[in-house]
């Protein structure tokens, strides 16, 4: 559900039934990253978002500008995040962990904070974050404890945004397994907390790398939605799209490790340009069908919508290599690549 936290603050707020109604059907929204030079005011982008229907937006960072321009928009839930280069000094320190939480949450009494990530893509097998890895865990339990002094505990749930690349094992989707050398002494801490505080998992998945990884095995139709027929039958559940797959192998490795936890898609997208299959026509493809998929739930969870974010609102001109650049569903003069309808 999604908090108002002027709801723990005033008499104002709207009732429980209210917010209920208005989320329930918002389950797609986008990340908004900020890599760029060119990029349109916060405002702007968020009125981009009003305009279609964009109900749900994830953040990287603590945006200020981002932040100040959310206040009053209950249109918009959103999910925040703890940057990787503060989380092991947040995992060490329960009073700094209490002022984040002061000044990015509480600070904005008119937003409607959803989750928040303590961190993105954060593994003990990456050479870029394996030194961090084992503050994950501790930074989210003094995060979960500082929103809980404040009052908000289990209204604004605590997570971290894993890469898929945490499954060692995803074919068939009902062999979904976390990567042995990591899962007792990572995967594992970080699931029994999110069934302790019932928090969802937060997983990236992109078809689109899987499919330039191995093309010879999976086509393209297979990746873009728009295979005909199925193509990956395992026991009694039948796969015609590969995201779905994924998010399945998801959930049968976190079933394996005892995790009852709901999976969130927190990135996934196609780019227009600069690599492999990258044109404007697969991502509309992608993305058009990816917004009608995730409303039917997968085969293991039919009819169970899948909150997902598709990566990303604008192009972000700063970001490297070449094709990091061309994930957005506008253009930073605020118009559209395609045409696409959040609409239900």
């Amino acid at each position: 559900m999604t908090i108002n936290v002027s709801a723990f603050c005033s008499n104002e707020a709207l009732p429980l039934s209210d917010y209920k109604k208005r989320y329930r059907d918002a389950q797609i929204g986008a990340s908004y990253g900020t890599i760029g030079d060119d990029l349109p005011p916060a405002t702007e982008v968020l009125a981009l978002c009003n305009q279609y229907n964009i109900q749900r937006i994830r953040l990287y960072n603590p945006n200020p500008s981002v932040l100040q321009a959310l206040q009053g928009n209950i249109n918009i839930s959103v999910i925040v995040g703890v940057a990787n280069e503060d989380i092991i000094r947040i995992a060490s320190d329960a009073k700094l962990a209490k002022s984040w939480v002061r000044n990015n949450i509480l600070k904005y009494e008119n937003v409607n904070f959803r989750y928040i990530a303590v961190g993105n893509e954060i593994s003990p097998l990456d050479g870029g974050s394996a030194g961090i890895a084992p503050s994950v865990v501790p930074a989210m339990q003094n995060i979960y404890n500082a929103i809980s002094a404040f009052g908000l505990g289990g209204k604004v749930k605590v997570s971290t945004a894993l890469s898929f690349a945490v499954l060692g094992t995803s074919y068939p989707p009902s062999a979904g397994a976390f990567r042995p050398e990591i899962q007792s002494s990572y995967i594992n801490p970080i699931v029994q907390f999110l069934a302790k505080t019932r928090g969802p998992f937060l997983v990236n998945v992109y078809p689109y790398f899987a499919y330039v990884s191995n093309p010879n095995d999976i086509h393209l139709d297979y990746a873009l939605f728009t295979s005909p027929s199925i193509v990956v039958r395992d026991g009694k559940y039948q796969y015609q799209n590969l995201f779905d797959a994924m998010v399945d192998a998801t959930h049968a490795a976190l079933q394996k490790v005892g995790g009852d936890v709901e999976v969130v898609v927190t990135e996934t997208g196609w780019p227009s340009a600069g690599g492999t299959a990258t044109t404007v026509d697969n991502a509309r493809s992608y993305n058009s069908n990816l917004i009608k998929s995730v409303r039917k739930g997968t085969p293991r969870k039919p009819g169970k919508p899948i909150e997902t974010y598709i990566f990303d609102l604008i192009d972000e001109n700063q970001k490297s290599p070449e094709i990091e650049k061309h994930w957005g569903l506008f253009l930073p003069n605020k118009q559209p690549k395609y045409p696409i309808s959040f609409a239900k």
